[in-house]
């Protein structure tokens, strides 16, 4: 009582907490109950002293559910764990008003108050707190008897109490989270089977039925069967993907998705004929639509196309088409066709509805149908039909659009030649004459063959393909007879007279030449040759060569083949047009060889081109110079040593000394010495002359004398003294002849050598051998010519002295001017003149004087001998 009066008179300035801590250590609690109640009236909201209260009521059993259900001042987990050893429920109670989730769990599953435990983890709708109840964690780790036991409280009691759909919902993830799907089965029938305000929940259903697919395949036709809320399509598709095909038939039929109930059927269960027993049932299009497309997959043709019919379906035809066509169905696929073309205006339908009759051999149909209104591709039909090789439907598929070209092509197979003939000129067509043309000549109607051949050969793309079908098949003539035709044709080009040029070559080589000479110029001369060299045409190989400008070739072919191509006129025009030297060397080779006597007449037309040193060389080596004279005489002109040389060898040979003599007079390059050399010792006299002819131009004057007075040619030999010039020379020459007593040689040598000679030693010599009367016609025209020179010079003084006179001017000195006269005896005893002066002038009656040399020269013209 003193505490109480002490309590109540003290001030509230104190904590309520230590005050209860300290009483209740001495487990007085209770002698503060009326102070606590009068405090919580007083409106306190201390939680010290209202966790004070609720133990009190709980130590006293004084209504305490009362005061935990509605205070809402106390601490729920200081109040739970103060009741967990004396009432459990209470314990529950505090817990559940302070939403303590973890103490609670804890405190149902050591109490083993699962029913409770259910009801507050669905009342919670927390699906953490399912996690934990039913999986457990690390604090609370899981107990598989307390999860059993929550289970079948929540299925048997707390859930079917439920009446918030959001309860139910968060239960049945919270199952799910777990992977508790057994469980969750149990769940759900407890919800759906029995009568709950949840029965008829679509959701609720669909995850009944999901689950069992998953987890008890063998209850789900059980539940499609009790079942009615649930989404069908959505289940059927599941069940299919999961393997459960019967299942989800079951839920098709039982909904009426008759379409997708056969598609069932037919995919998955894989029964054809149960598919077609329901389509029977059914009777419906899309139904007899998808069991065709399954017969059509099936490959049961027939069937598909009269499912198609009674379904009266077109949309597939380009499948059903393709199907029945390869399979060879075209009967049923008419009958689809037909049904189609009244659905579906498609020009591929028609197309084939008209392929279809081809390949029945319904002609008359398809002829119909070609002349009623249609919009098939009858074009691309009757290419069909052609290449399938019905050829009687292509011939009306063809006429019907006017196709001249195919139906040529056509009329050929069906071996009607002469109308397709007609239907190629319609058509003009390059591609149309071929064909026509080769099924033409394999069944020998060359005739017509002709007529395409024409319209063939004036395109050179066509000619040699032409030409190959006609020689692989031997007919050479036929087809020489029709380029013969062509080459009168406006279009006529070069590759028809080649072609014809070479199928002369390899099989009427007599007619080549001809062909050549009239069309030579319209040919392709470089395959030609190929063709005449192959053929061994020499005579037209060498012609074509001309033609062709190559004339190298030409000459070639002739020397090599010169038995068949060798014409001398003609390859005198080529050889002088070839441009490799070599061949002109070659060619008098080649004649040498084969042609000698026509040399001469070779090499004149070469002689231009020719090297002359190289042809001698050539003639020398073989010694046939003289096969070549004529050339010689004419290549003399360009004055060529080689040239020279070889032909007076060949006169000395021959021993014309004329010939010689003109040969060397006229030609100088030659060895002079060497010839001389050679003649000197020559036994006929004339080639000695000629010896001693060439030591005088080769100016040997000496040589050539001893030569002549050796042979006694004395006129030689005063020649040759006069030529030289030289006084020495022929003075010697006068002493031979004095000396070999022959005074007449004594007396023409004064007259040829006049200039040379000198007076006095003349003087002397006729002095000393009395020889005076022989040297007196030197002396008389000596005389005359000083007289003439005297008399000259007078004039000219007379002349000039009458100038000086007239100008009056001394008279130069006699012995100063350039006319001075020196005695007989002057220099070497020889009258000189510095000057000389007019010409002596001619006696009265114009006969000369005897002795007329020329003046101041040592070469004066020779004077006459009539005075000898």
């Amino acid at each position: 009582s003193i505490v109480k009066s002490l309590i109540s008179s003290t001030p509230a300035q104190f904590s309520i907490g230590d005050l209860v801590s300290e009483i209740e250590k001495r487990n007085r609690l209770k002698i503060l109950h009326r102070w606590l109640e009068a405090q919580a009236s007083n409106g306190s909201q201390d939680t010290g002293l209202y966790n004070a209260l609720a133990k009190i009521y709980i130590d006293s059993n004084y209504d305490p559910e009362q005061f935990l259900s509605s205070n809402k001042f106390y601490d729920p987990r200081v109040v739970g764990a103060y009741s967990e050893k004396r009432d459990p429920n209470l314990a529950y109670l505090a817990y559940s008003q302070g939403e303590c989730d973890d103490e609670l769990l804890r405190l149902t599953s050591e109490n083993g108050m699962f029913k409770q435990q259910a009801r507050y983890l669905i009342k919670r709708r927390d699906l953490g707190l399912w996690a934990k109840a039913l999986t457990g964690d690390d604090q609370q780790p899981l107990n598989q008897s307390h999860r059993r036991q929550l289970v079948d409280q929540v299925v048997s009691y707390a859930l079917p109490e439920a009446e918030d759909p959001e309860q139910v919902s968060v239960c049945v993830k919270a199952f799910m989270a777990a992977s508790l799907p057994q469980e969750l089965i149990e769940l759900l029938e407890r919800i759906i089977l029995e009568p709950t305000p949840f029965s008829n929940n679509n959701n609720l259903q669909n995850l009944l039925i999901l689950t069992a697919v998953k987890v008890e395949p063998t209850r789900v036709a059980d539940y499609i069967s009790r079942l009615s809320n649930f989404d069908a399509p959505d289940i059927a598709e599941i069940c299919i993907n999961n393997g459960l095909h019967e299942e989800a038939f079951s839920i098709y039929k039982r909904f009426e998705v008759n379409a997708d109930a056969i598609g069932v059927l037919i995919d998955h269960v894989g029964s054809l004929d149960r598919a077609y027993e329901y389509a029977e049932r059914c009777d419906q299009p899309e139904v007899w639509s998808r069991l065709g497309k399954a017969q059509l997959d099936g490959l049961r043709i027939k069937e598909a196309i009269d499912s198609y019919i009674r379904a009266d379906d077109a949309a597939n035809f380009a499948e059903v088409i393709d199907v029945a066509t390869h399979a060879g169905k075209f009967d049923d696929l008419v009958r689809f066709l037909l049904m189609a073309r009244k659905k579906v205006r498609e020009p591929a339908i028609e197309s084939e509805l008209l392929f279809a009759y081809a390949k029945t051999e319904r002609l008359a149909d398809l002829e119909d149908m070609l002349h009623g209104p249609n919009i098939a591709q009858v074009q691309k039909v009757g290419d069909r039909c052609y290449d399938e090789g019905l050829f009687d439907a292509a011939r009306l598929l063809f006429q019907s659009v006017s196709n001249w070209s195919r139906l040529a092509s056509t009329l050929v197979r069906l071996g009607d030649y002469q109308a397709a003939v007609d239907c190629g000129r319609k058509a003009n067509s390059t591609v149309v004459w071929r064909d026509v043309h080769a099924a033409c000549i394999a069944e020998r109607e060359f005739r017509l063959a002709q007529i395409c051949g024409l319209h063939l050969i004036v395109h050179a793309e066509e000619l040699e393909s032409l030409t190959r079908l006609y020689e692989s098949g031997g007919h050479v003539d036929e087809l020489c007879a029709l380029i013969e035709n062509g080459l009168g044709l406006e279009r006529a080009h070069m590759g028809m007279f080649t072609e014809l040029a070479i199928l002369y070559c390899k099989y009427r080589p007599e007619q080549i030449m001809d062909h050549l000479k009239l069309y030579w110029s319209r040919i392709n001369i470089p395959k030609v040759i190929r063709a005449c060299e192959s053929a061994h045409l020499w005579p037209e190989l060498v012609f074509l060569y001309v033609h062709y400008d190559e004339f190298d070739n030409a000459a070639q072919t002739i020397i090599a083949h010169s038995a068949d191509a060798w014409e001398h006129a003609s390859f005198k025009d080529i050889i002088v047009k070839v441009s490799n030297v070599e061949l002109y060397y070659k060619a008098l080779r080649f004649y040498l060889n084969e042609q000698p006597l026509l040399l001469n007449d070779l090499l004149h037309v070469m002689m231009p081109r020719v090297d002359h040193t190289r042809v001698v060389s050539m003639f020398l080596k073989s010694d046939n110079i003289p096969l070549i004279k004529k050339y010689l005489v004419a290549a003399q002109t360009t004055n060529n040593k080689s040239v020279n040389e070889a032909y007076n060898d060949l006169l000395i040979e021959e021993e014309d000394f004329v010939g010689l003599r003109n040969s060397i007079d006229n030609h100088d390059n030659f060895d002079g010495i060497g010839l001389a050399q050679r003649l000197e010792k020559h036994e006929l006299l004339e080639f000695r002359r000629i010896a001693a002819h060439l030591y005088n131009q080769a100016k040997r004057w000496r040589q050539s004398l001893n030569l002549s007075k050796k042979d006694k040619l004395y006129k030689d030999a005063m020649t040759t003294a006069r030529v030289s010039g030289s006084a020495e020379i022929a003075e010697d020459l006068l002493r031979y002849f004095v000396e070999s007593g022959n005074s007449a040689c004594f007396s023409a040598c004064l007259f040829t050598c006049y200039d040379l000679v000198r007076s006095d030693v003349v003087m002397e010599l006729s002095w000393r051998h009395g020889l005076a009367n022989e040297a007196m016609p030197y002396f008389i025209n000596l005389m005359r010519e000083y007289q003439t020179k005297v008399d000259h010079l007078a004039t000219e003084v007379s002349e000039l002295k009458l100038k000086v006179e007239k100008s009056g001017g001394p008279m130069p000195a006699a012995n100063a001017g350039p006319n001075q006269l020196l005695g007989p005896a002057g220099v070497n005893g020889r009258l000189l003149l510095g000057h000389s002066g007019s010409p002596a002038p001619q006696p009265a009656n114009g006969t000369p004087p005897m002795f007329t040399p020329g003046l101041g020269s040592a070469h004066g013209s020779t004077p006459s001998m009539g005075g000898l």
